[in-house]
């Protein structure tokens, strides 16, 4: 790990100086956790990594300072309830040589009051956020996450193939949710999402599992994602309970022609908007356009959702290691919701599939 941080961090710099970046500070995020290997608890106590190109040094709370210590060797400036921050903000700058930084780039998912401290410090310093820097960094997976990501897909394809082992008219969603979280927890993986909407409730796109019971002749939209040794999985497949409903094939073939439209259309060099193009013009063209409601996919690593996102407006040049979402979806009120999502890492070819399930309807229960 040591070694894998000491790349990381030369690979940061690198980006930081190709981008005039003089000072970066991190807060406990996804961002540090990327970089360290390691999230220190955050709460209101403010706690920042300082990185130049001279040193990498925290501001850190005495709470946090001895368990975080276990994690990294990097200095820490320690401060106390009782004395505040100041103080030890300002010896990490000075040890990091950053008091005279004209252009910081501040993690943008940190607590705004923990950027404004720093700043304050930096009379006439220009900002700006971690997009070219750390965020253009964690899209570029390597092999270790490469790896990790494919085996939480498998355990997601698992889970998702004993709910469709499971489910019986008369179920709730929350039951079938139930065979899939308890799934995620025989092989170890926390659960982060588990969606389960039967018939018309699978048109809403982020619906809440609840107790509708699922009836014959169904659609019942199942997306589901787990946390397995630090990486996430995202998944998504339908199932019918015993008989489509009218209309259901030629849904589904409109939005499995999407995803192979979209998959088409990611390669090296393409803008992320692109992809959603593809995706969106493609179920416009077969008349459901005003049926599908969100993006067609993001980015996925250390977070379920992070850049790159395939929206309209993303001008995001893919490249090779990339790992992103395709999932289109078309959403018709009042019957039922279809939507089919693979996560897929890009190749100098194109996008390889993490998960292993087809994304043919699963007919159950009859």
């Amino acid at each position: 790990m040591r070694t894998k941080v000491q790349e990381r961090l030369a690979r940061l710099r690198a980006a930081m100086k190709e981008e005039g970046v003089d000072l970066l500070a991190l807060g406990p995020s996804a961002h540090l956790e990327w970089l360290l290997g390691f999230h220190p608890h955050g709460d209101e106590r403010l706690l920042l990594l300082l990185v130049t190109q001279e040193g990498a040094e925290f501001a850190m709370p005495t709470l946090e300072a001895d368990s975080a210590g276990q994690h990294t060797d990097l200095p820490m400036h320690r401060w106390s309830d009782a004395e505040g921050p100041g103080a030890a903000l300002d010896a990490a700058l000075a040890a990091v040589g950053g008091k005279d930084a004209k252009v910081v780039a501040l993690d943008e998912t940190a607590r705004t009051d923990f950027s404004l401290t720093l700043l304050d410090r930096l009379p006439g310093a220009r900002h700006v956020f971690t997009e070219t820097t750390v965020g253009r960094l964690r899209m570029m997976k390597d092999a270790d996450e490469r790896a990790a990501l494919k085996a939480s897909a498998l355990v997601a394809d698992e889970a998702m193939t004993r709910a469709f082992a499971a489910i019986r008219p008369g179920m709730t969603e929350a039951e079938v949710g139930a065979v899939i979280k308890d799934v995620f927890a025989e092989h170890g993986a926390a659960i982060q999402f588990c969606i389960v909407g039967t018939a018309a409730n699978g048109a809403f796109p982020h619906h809440q599992t609840g107790d509708t019971k699922i009836k014959t002749g169904d659609a019942i939209v199942i997306d589901i994602g787990a946390r397995l040794n630090g990486m996430p999985s995202d998944i998504t497949r339908m199932a019918v309970v015993g008989e489509k409903p009218e209309g259901y094939d030629e849904i589904h073939a409109i939005v499995e022609g999407a995803v192979q439209a979209a998959m088409a259309a990611a390669k090296p060099g393409v803008k992320a908007h692109e992809i959603d193009d593809a995706a969106r013009n493609y179920i416009a063209e077969h008349g459901y356009g005003d049926m599908f409601l969100h993006r067609t996919g993001h980015g996925m690593g250390i977070e379920v959702h992070e850049p790159p996102y395939m929206n309209g407006s993303s001008q995001t040049v893919l490249e090779e290691g990339m790992v992103f979402s395709i999932e289109p979806g078309i959403y018709q009120q009042g019957k039922f919701g279809l939507r089919l999502e693979d996560i897929v890492y890009l190749t100098a070819e194109g996008p390889v599939r993490f998960s292993e399930l087809p994304r043919d309807v699963a007919v159950v229960g009859g």
